[in-house]
């Protein structure tokens, strides 16, 4: 019996399975862990990142933001993989969110700031609907953040996973920029 092919690496024949109906769930080894365990509580954070960013995707956006968002939604089931089986079961060569990754967020942050006029205030959210979205994305990169610092704290894991939505969340608040298209809102204190 073969299983699925590469370019086929997940087949979901039936999408409710009951197993999950006492308040459990499986990690990527079998594993059966609270539903309320940090580690689900940062899987499901990178899951709804992930959707943000295809929320994000669904609105207008300039041209130069698709791409590397589309790759970056991939990228977070990689996360979200990395995250769900224990490191102790894999080999170094096989963490998914490599340096490679953090490298890549990095060369786009300086490529898509360098166009960007110098920011002398804090951003507000709202200018287009494209960039508000981004934000509500850079925002939820933050709060998986944390929830894979905290599951860190219980469970070993990637140790750059935590760096790679770092990178991240200032990728998207880029982004957010860039779809603005220079009608940025700012922060003006006292008003």
């Amino acid at each position: 019996m073969t299983g699925p092919k590469r370019e086929e690496p997940v087949r979901l024949t039936r999408i409710y399975t009951r197993s999950g109906d006492h308040g459990e769930t499986s990690l990527g080894d079998g594993e059966r862990v609270a539903k309320t365990d940090p580690l689900i509580a940062a899987i499901g954070a990178v899951d709804e990142l992930n959707a943000a960013i295809g929320l994000a995707l669904a609105a207008e956006l300039p041209g130069p933001l698709r791409e590397p968002l589309e790759q970056i939604q991939n990228e977070l089931f990689d996360l979200g993989a990395d995250l769900s089986v224990p490191p102790e079961t894999e080999t170094r060569e096989h963490l998914r969110i490599g340096a490679d990754r953090i490298e890549e967020l990095e060369r786009l942050c300086d490529e898509l700031n360098a166009g960007l006029a110098t920011l002398k205030s804090f951003v507000l959210p709202g200018a287009g609907e494209g960039s508000a979205r981004l934000h509500l994305a850079r925002s939820i990169a933050r709060r998986a953040e944390r929830e894979v610092l905290t599951a860190k704290r219980q469970r070993e894991q990637n140790p750059l996973l935590g760096i790679y939505l770092n990178r991240l969340s200032d990728l998207l608040f880029i982004c957010a920029r860039v779809a603005a298209g220079g009608e940025e809102r700012l922060w003006r204190p006292g008003t």
